[in-house]
Order: C-alpha cells, then structure tokens, then sequence
C-alpha cells in the first residue's frame, strides 16, 4: 500500500492525472471515502490524464449512477451511494461495464461487495487536517504493477512541479 498527503484539490487532481495515464481499458478502481474527501476531484484529474478535454465537465453521478465520459479511454465514473443491492445494480447493467472496456471509476464500492472484488486498484481518501490522505493499494497482479507506476510518476512530478512555475489550467 502506498499512502500521500494531498494538500489541497489541485494535489488531488495531480494525483488523479497519473493515474489516468498509468490506467488501461478494463481497470477497476474502488474509491472509497467520506462525503466530500475528494473522491469526484479525484475523477477530474483521471479524466485528464486519460486524455479526456480539460472542458470537459466531469461531476459526482450520485443521481444519474453512472456517468461515461469518452476519450482515447473512456472513463466510466459510477456512484453506488443510491444502490441498495446487487439486483439494482444488475437490473441497471453496471456488470456490462465495469472491466470491460474503459476505465471504471466505482464510487462507494462498499454497497456492493462483488463489485468491489472486481477492483484492480483500491483507493481511500480521508481528511487531515486542512488536505486528505490517500491510499492506493494494488488488488490484482495488474493493480499492483499500476500502483508502482502511480506512485512513481506522482512522485517525479512532484519534483518536477518544484523546479518549474505552476501550471494553469
């Protein structure tokens, strides 16, 4: 498991970025969290760096569920926080996207244990203090090599964001 501080919603986005790049059609991440730890800035950032256009506006689906937002990758951003089982989430048709193609975003997997056991990566974010904490840890042989190219790319940019001015978006 791997834990970063994120100061603030652009660290968060940051963060989201590289693992966008690093994602793969068919990923799985499980992203869990309280109200409003970042779990949708987290989706932006993703969505950038899967090459999804920055105007793109990518928002919480807690209504609409799911969400598909298309690009070289398209990322499917589902919310299970309204699912109460596995029938609904069935009956809705969320087993024909999630891992199947493009990358699966899955908001409050805990509603729903056997798509949570689909998660190549699981992702936690909490507060502390004025930021959040994450933690990413690797669920599948191809979870675990994701996280390692996460974290390093975080990482160089990180270093790479102190050496040059910063980025507006």
């Amino acid at each position: 498991m791997w834990t970063v501080f994120l100061a603030d919603d652009e660290a968060t986005r940051a963060l989201g970025e590289c693992i966008g790049r690093a994602a793969r059609s068919g990923d799985v991440i499980a992203a869990e969290g309280d109200l409003g730890a970042g779990k949708t800035t987290l989706a932006q950032g993703i969505a950038w760096g899967l090459g999804i256009d920055e105007d793109h506006y990518v928002n919480s689906p807690t209504f609409a569920i799911l969400q598909s937002h298309p690009g070289p990758i398209t990322l499917h951003h589902l919310d299970l926080y309204r699912i109460s089982d596995e029938d609904e989430a069935l009956g809705l048709g969320l087993d024909e996207i999630i891992g199947v193609e493009g990358l699966s975003y899955v908001e409050w997997p805990s509603r729903l244990p056997e798509i949570a056991a689909l998660a190549d990566l699981r992702l936690r974010l909490t507060y502390e203090g004025e930021g959040r904490r994450a933690e990413l840890e690797g669920r599948s042989p191809r979870g675990v090599l994701w996280r390692t190219a996460i974290e390093r790319a975080f990482i160089n940019a990180a270093n790479e964001a102190q050496a040059a001015p910063p980025r507006a978006r």
